[in-house]
């Protein structure tokens, strides 16, 4: 009985140190990313970047979106490629055996019609059963093939690919005209630059229409109002910090660019893994490294893409654990990277921190609010530390939150309104008063369910882009 006593006590006061002690390593990001995303505008305000849209000096590049059963966006995505400003692209759909009408749909809307084509095999996938083209839309090429995965529809996009830099996109997924630009941008101003990702948005109750976002709107869902916020958090201080250290880990599976020769050497993306976005990256930075080779991945906060969040808690649930598996997954895979000075900050901190911060973390955040209470309710706990833990972490995780849509509004305000600032300050408050508590319940079960579900996507509801007319009609 002492001895659990004992444990209970520790376990305790090690899980507030914890919950204390990440909370302000998280607010130390948002001050990194702070400084850079600030730099970053001042360069672009004085860069006459629009210059280079239609200038034949810029990379060509190849954007390629893995398609599987999105019929029901497919269409509104091709449309938003097509009307990019940039003067040479080619946009490569691959269809992976889809089993609804997401390839009659693609063939009926844009005239497409079968045709010969050679394909260099520079990475193994399953067989390609056509390849179809269209007199009226030249840069558009659709892939149809056997189905074999996103990572193996993503290396069938990069054998058909034509151009040196090729950018994946998700089919349920928005480009703003001008991203393309600014993300290519950076390939052109530093050479040893092999991978770039841009800043992944939530369109959710936006209007769209004909591929192009006419009017930003905070979703009516309060699953996608949450997760607004988390976006902030995740993009523009995560992501936008570990990029100033070069020592990015992930780059998002619905927007980003890659060299594709750099990425063929290293052997395209892992199949057989739900996690290859984060998978490519760290092997990117494994193979540079190993090969003494001098090289940049970088993170954009400015080049947009609008994507589908989740709208109800089953597909939340199920994509916090795929989420959770494939972190599992890839950092097993290079467990031989951590602490290995060999392979400089990604070795030493950014490895060390994934697995400390986003694999453990919500192991000991959820133990937290076990033991804390039960502390507290045997008496093992004093009612002042009990409720100093709880106050602490409820200020530093809203101060964080407070900060990121700050961030937001002071560089891109991209939502403008008074009463749209108000409402997502309230979600940035009620966030952690429950639905930050269920989705590290949500990490925690994909840990457990690692070993099963470490091959299977599973699956997201996906709901067709709302028209302007469509949103009258609904509010009638």
């Amino acid at each position: 009985m002492y001895i659990l006593r004992m444990f209970i006590i520790y376990f305790s006061e090690f899980c507030m140190l914890y919950t204390i002690g990440i909370n302000i390593f998280y607010n130390g990001q948002m001050l990194i990313a702070s400084l850079d995303m600030f730099s970053y505008l001042r360069k672009m305000k004085a860069s006459d970047y629009k210059r280079y849209i239609d200038s034949k000096n810029m990379i060509p590049i190849s954007i390629i979106v893995p398609a599987y059963n999105e019929e029901k966006t497919i269409v509104d995505n091709i449309k938003s490629l097509l009307a990019l400003n940039y003067f040479e692209y080619e946009i490569i759909i691959v269809n992976d055996g889809s089993t609804d009408f997401t390839k009659e749909k693609i063939i009926n809307e844009f005239n497409l019609k079968k045709v010969n084509q050679p394909i260099m095999q520079s990475l193994p996938t399953n067989e390609v059963a056509g390849i179809y083209r269209s007199n009226q839309y030249e840069q558009l090429i659709f892939v149809d093939k056997i189905n074999g995965g996103k990572a193996d529809a993503l290396n069938a996009g990069i054998n058909v690919s034509v151009y040196p830099i090729f950018a994946c996109i998700d089919a349920d997924s928005i480009l703003e005209n001008d991203a393309l630009i600014k993300l290519t941008m950076l390939f052109v101003e530093n050479p040893e630059t092999i991978a770039v990702g841009g800043i992944v948005r939530i369109a959710n109750g936006s209007i769209i229409k004909d591929g192009k976002l006419m009017e930003m709107n905070i979703p009516k869902s309060n699953m996608a109002k949450f997760q607004i916020i988390e976006y902030f958090r995740a993009f523009l201080t995560g992501r936008t910090s570990f990029s100033k250290l070069n020592s990015i880990l992930i780059i998002s599976g619905a927007f980003g660019a890659f060299n594709k020769r750099v990425v063929i050497e290293c052997g395209g993306y892992k199949v057989n893994t739900i996690g290859e976005d984060m998978d490519i990256i760290v092997r990117l930075h494994k193979a540079m490294k190993d090969q003494k080779r001098k090289y940049k991945i970088q993170f954009l906060a400015d080049p947009i893409c609008w994507t589908q969040a989740p709208e109800t808690m089953k597909d939340l649930r199920s994509q916090r654990r795929r989420w959770q598996i494939g972190l599992f997954d890839t950092l097993i895979s290079y467990r031989r990277m951590l602490f290995n000075p060999k392979y400089g900050k990604i070795g030493m901190v950014t490895l060390p921190y994934y697995w400390i911060f986003e694999l453990i973390g919500p192991i000991v955040e959820a133990l937290g609010y076990i033991f804390i209470p039960l502390a507290y309710l045997f008496g093992l706990l004093a009612f002042d530390s009990f409720i100093t833990f709880f106050v602490i972490a409820f200020l530093l995780g809203t101060t964080l939150s407070m900060g990121s849509i700050l961030l937001e509004q002071i560089t891109f305000r991209k939502y403008s309104s008074l009463k749209e600032t108000l409402l997502l300050v309230l979600f940035g408050v009620l966030e952690n008063l429950g639905y930050r508590q269920l989705t590290v319940l949500f990490r925690v079960e994909g840990i457990f369910n690692f070993r099963r579900g470490r091959h299977s996507w599973g699956a997201m509801n996906r709901k067709k882009f709302v028209s302007s007319k469509e949103k009258k009609d609904n509010d009638k």
